[in-house]
């Protein structure tokens, strides 16, 4: 497979490297501006099979960049998060949809065989089968180097995906830590919880290793799983059967690029949409902890259809409201027009009901559009 490259970073470069194991073909990096020829070359399918996309330098020329691969179809795999924004990417998943381009972001926890043992045990407990018990919560530690804002958002939309595959989607974010100061990223703590999810609670702390620990209590006590972020060094399942696993995030990851989305594992590769969504359960966070109170999160689908029909509420309101508006302009004008027998007040005040009438029907008409296009039947 020939690879081409569109900006680095640490997670992206061991990917390279797992990728040039493999035998797969590696560009030179297309965002430096000395590369000849630029990253629209990255457009050419006959160029590159897929586009690793790193994060190093990223600026909104950049994002731009991947916005045009996405329209051209392409394949491409992501370091994650690109971007911090959920506008930025939900509209990203827009466009993927109606190019059918293939983004894979960097996600490659959910793969991990321990991820999958955990995952059945957690089944089995809330099914009130196997030794387990009934499931209580689920704590994640997750320990870094670089405590500050940035790095510790970047990183809980990372592992908040794995939040969502072992416990669910979540329907409240609550965070502890005083939002007033830099200093509440250091010990930071999100809870997540749900009518339907395992109670979660995800924390920061200061440790010489960066691996994610994940306790899940149980009737029956505590299964405590630990994942080395060196791939190096093997993970620990301790609690219900010793166990010990190695496990290469990077190979992983270029596993699933040459899987081309045909894959039968119980637990599926994080496609976009659950990409997108761990970067707005990310995002709500700083919202949080501003406000110093838990946030109801919505389960709402971004899509041109969703998009239309926000646009065609909103607009709906402000009709009403200009209608209400021209009433009350057209009897004052009326009263005065009378008053001073104002011929063309009386004709301008007797022309509402019509004008309204008029533009009413108009915005009645613009809902047929979805259906004229055909974008309800793509969507729904």
């Amino acid at each position: 497979m020939k690879l081409g490259l569109f900006g680095t970073d640490a997670r992206i470069r061991r990917i390279v490297d797992a990728a040039r194991r493999r035998g797969d073909a590696v560009s030179a990096d297309h965002a430096a501006a000395a590369t000849e020829g630029g990253w629209e070359t990255l457009l050419d399918t006959g160029a590159c099979d897929a586009v690793l996309v790193g994060v190093d330098g990223w600026n909104t020329g950049r994002g731009e960049a991947v916005r045009m691969l996405v329209q051209a179809g392409r394949t491409l795999l992501v370091s994650h998060p690109l971007e911090l924004s959920m506008l930025w990417a939900y509209e990203l998943d827009m466009i993927r949809r109606d190019s059918g381009a293939r983004i894979i972001p960097d996600l490659p926890l959910r793969l991990h065989p321990f991820v999958t043992r955990l995952s059945s045990a957690i089944e089995s407990g809330l099914a009130g089968a196997g030794g387990l018990g009934t499931v209580e919560s689920m704590t994640l530690e997750r320990t870094l180097a670089d405590r500050s804002r940035d790095s510790v958002l970047r990183q809980l939309a990372r592992d908040v995906d794995l939040i969502r595959v072992l416990a669910g989607d979540p329907a409240r974010l609550g965070t502890i830590g005083d939002g007033q100061t830099e200093s509440a990223w250091n010990a930071l703590a999100v809870g997540f919880s749900g009518p339907s999810q395992v109670p979660s609670r995800w924390q920061v702390a200061r440790g010489p290793v960066e691996q994610l620990r994940i306790v899940l209590q149980h009737a029956g006590g505590a299964i405590e799983v630990v994942l080395p972020d060196d791939p190096g060094r093997p993970a620990t399942w301790a609690g219900s059967g010793d166990d010990t696993c190695s496990f290469d995030p990077a190979a992983a990851m270029v596993d699933v690029l040459h899987s081309d989305g045909d894959d039968s594992r119980r637990i599926l590769p994080a496609d976009w949409a659950a990409a997108a969504r761990a970067v707005e359960l990310a995002e709500t966070v700083p919202r949080s902890l501003l406000k110093g109170r838990a946030i109801d999160l919505h389960q709402e689908e971004f899509s041109e259809l969703g998009t239309f029909r926000g646009t065609m509420a909103s607009l709906g309101c402000g009709l009403i409201l200009a209608a209400l508006l021209v009433l009350v302009i057209a009897t004052l004008v009326g009263g005065i027009a009378n008053e001073f027998d104002w011929q063309f007040g009386k004709r301008l005040a007797g022309a509402w009901p019509l004008l309204v009438l008029t533009v009413l029907g108009v915005f009645l008409l613009l809902q047929l559009l979805p259906t004229i296009a055909g974008v309800d039947r793509r969507h729904e």
